[in-house]
């Protein structure tokens, strides 16, 4: 389980990393299609991993003094999303709670990830036709973090391409900015979430593996951090459309094995 684990963590973060996506976008699917772990385990081992390499990118680029975040529109979108992570998770516990098996909200899942992901690969493909706004309404903002924290939380996915997309559309940030200011969304959103998870009792999941799985997460992205370094901007479109379309696959398969099945 340790090996299984660990490789998917190193390719969903390479992977992720290169298409400026997160891993835990991969993560989380790929896990749920394996059934190996109860759903509500993998949300919350995934959680914790999306934490851990969150904190390294962030701090990274802080010490490194590379920061672009823009604090007078992230703040209100970070605390928010805080908050939208603690209902994102009791929907998750309610929406579980409707099946005989709670495992079956995988299923649920996998249908609101691909919807999410396919209208984010429509914007990805069409972006240069589509005006961008600027929200300055601070209700506005605090409604959008909301609204971003309760979907990654329900998910377990943190936030990956969703978040910077929004981030592109609403206020009208370049995508490396957008990329690096979705990660504090997702520090803060995963944390309250994950928080919440482990007040309110999960399977026990052994240290060593989320330790591992962790450190392989941080690897996964400094590889893939080199990786994206020697692609020109279109060869990195066509990884993140591709690992889209991957995304979208799995998510049919997890709705197939926990729905149909």
């Amino acid at each position: 389980m340790y090996i299984l684990f660990c490789l998917v963590t190193l390719f969903a973060c390479v992977l992720g990393t290169i298409c400026g996506m997160g891993g835990g976008v991969i993560i989380k699917p790929v896990l749920d299609a394996a059934q190996v772990m109860r759903v509500s385990s993998v949300n919350f081992i995934s959680g914790i991993v999306v934490i851990g390499m969150t904190i390294w990118s962030v701090g990274k680029s802080l010490i490194k003094k590379e920061s672009v975040l823009q604090f007078d529109v992230t703040v209100y979108l970070a605390v928010s999303a805080a908050v939208g992570g603690l209902f994102g998770k009791q929907l998750f516990q309610i929406v579980a709670g409707l099946f005989e098996n709670p495992n079956t909200a995988a299923g649920v899942q996998g249908i609101c990830l691909f919807l999410a992901t396919l209208a984010t690969l429509i914007y990805t493909v069409r972006k240069e036709q589509i005006k961008s706004m600027h929200v300055n309404s601070i209700w506005i903002r605090i409604l959008i973090g909301l609204g971003l924290g309760i979907f990654g939380a329900f998910l377990g996915i943190g936030g990956g391409p969703f978040n910077v997309a929004i981030l592109c559309y609403f206020f009208s940030m370049e995508t490396k900015v957008a990329t690096q200011n979705s990660l504090l969304i997702i520090l803060f959103s995963q944390a309250a979430s994950t928080a919440k998870a482990a007040a309110g009792g999960v399977d026990k999941v052994p240290v060593l593996l989320l330790i591992c799985m962790v450190l392989t997460g941080v690897a996964g992205s400094e590889i893939g951090r080199r990786c994206n370094k020697r692609l020109n901007n279109r060869q990195a479109a066509w990884c993140l459309e591709g690992a889209m379309v991957l995304i979208m696959g799995i998510s049919c398969w997890n709705v197939y094995q926990y729905l149909v099945c």
